[in-house]
């Protein structure tokens, strides 16, 4: 019964891609991505200890100069290229999958369109404010206090393709925002696609406004076959947890969990390692990205880092003998990065361990669709879009 294990470590770049100068900052400062660096930054912090990633090979791949490189890593590691042009989550979890995007979804520098917010208002009877690229916990303070007076629904995005809506939960319920969500789905289609439309929940008053866990993303599905419906297709199981399920529309997963942290999503993990099944199980931990990157906490991303690390061997210990553990990221989100909060263009590692595994380094692949690729090779399954496996 064989069995691989994915994880997405939310962000966990390792240094900028050759066309970072290409990207930059959402709101088109001429702020562009060289020389960002996740993992080179995160490294200098003194809660960094990441012992077990580093006797995988995690020190070892290729670009990488922080210390720790090992004679002989238990694990095969390679350096992630996005092919897509892209650097936001959706984008790079479809790439993983096995979907590149030679188009870039649409994002807003400048705020929606009025072809969009009109019909938005009309549908969903409410007003907006903001309307602009902003930071998640910034944009409640601003206008949390105007949205419980008004009733008006908060709009904003960022340099992902998102149009995102936050409602205080005692002024617009829960099912309402949901709804007003699938509203925003319906309208965002054609040169509007975005990659996802997330509701944001919040709570408090004026000055201690906090996001509740009650996020929920309303995404496209994949332009493409991915590796899920292949595996789904040949009768495995397909496993989400966290955000896996809400990132490709449920689009073949055929069972899901979703998680309200990093913590709740390694204890997931864990019981997955101890249950029966054959297939994927696919999982992103969001935390790094979502509470550190974003917000720029150097040290509270080394420290989720390591917390992720001690975790590890319990996880290494659990598996079988057939079970692939594989360790990934979608994107970067340098947190020393001062001159924007947004995402960061960079490569990605990939690690891989398991009893029938040949350690060593597989170089820089092409394509993150080399993970997909890999994952569907090891159940005997030729992919259906264009990669190449490193088993």
């Amino acid at each position: 019964m064989k069995r691989v294990f994915l994880i997405v470590l939310d962000s966990f770049g390792v240094g900028a891609m050759p066309d970072a100068e290409a990207f930059g900052d959402s709101v088109g400062d001429n702020v562009t991505d060289m020389g960002v660096n996740t993992l080179g930054t995160v490294a200098k912090s003194p809660f960094f200890s990441l012992p077990t990633l580093g006797k995988l090979g995690l020190f070892n791949i290729d670009g990488v100069t922080v210390p720790g490189r090992v004679k002989e890593p238990a694990g095969a590691y390679a350096r992630m290229k996005e092919a897509s042009m892209g650097k936001d989550t959706t984008i790079g979890h479809w790439e993983i999958a096995g979907v590149c995007s030679g188009q870039p979804l649409p994002v807003y520098p400048k705020g929606f369109p009025e072809e969009v917010l009109a019909p938005f208002r009309e549908q969903t009877g409410r007003d907006i404010l903001c309307n602009a690229p902003y930071s998640g916990t910034a944009v409640i303070e601003a206008y949390g206090e105007e949205h419980m007076r008004t009733g008006s629904l908060i709009v904003y995005t960022s340099a992902d393709s998102v149009f995102q809506i936050a409602a205080h939960e005692e002024i617009v319920p829960i099912e309402e925002l949901y709804e007003d969500c699938r509203i925003a789905r319906e309208i965002l289609t054609g040169p509007h696609s975005v990659g996802r439309v997330i509701a944001r929940p919040f709570v408090g008053g004026p000055g201690s406004f906090t996001r509740t866990p009650r996020r929920h993303d309303f995404s496209l599905k994949p332009p493409g076959t991915t590796m899920l419906n292949q595996l789904k297709e040949q009768g495995k199981d397909v496993i989400a947890v966290g955000k896996i399920y809400d990132i490709f529309a449920g689009d073949g997963i055929t069972e899901h969990v979703y998680t309200g942290g990093n913590e709740e999503g390694m204890e997931r993990l864990s019981e997955y390692l101890h249950k029966d099944f054959e297939g994927l199980c696919f999982v992103n931990l969001v935390d790094f990205d979502m509470l550190y990157g974003h917000r720029r906490d150097v040290d509270g991303y080394a420290k989720a880092l390591s917390a992720f690390d001690k975790r590890l061997p319990e996880f290494l210990a659990a598996l079988r003998d057939e079970d692939i553990l594989m360790i990934t990221a979608d994107h970067g989100c340098d947190p020393g990065y001062s001159a924007t909060t947004d995402h960061t263009r960079e490569y990605t590692p990939f690690l891989m361990y398991g009893a029938g595994i040949r350690p060593g380094s597989r170089g820089t692949r092409a394509a993150f669709a080399d993970i997909g690729a890999t994952v569907l090779k090891a159940f005997d399954i030729e992919p259906a879009f264009p990669a190449e496996s490193m088993l």
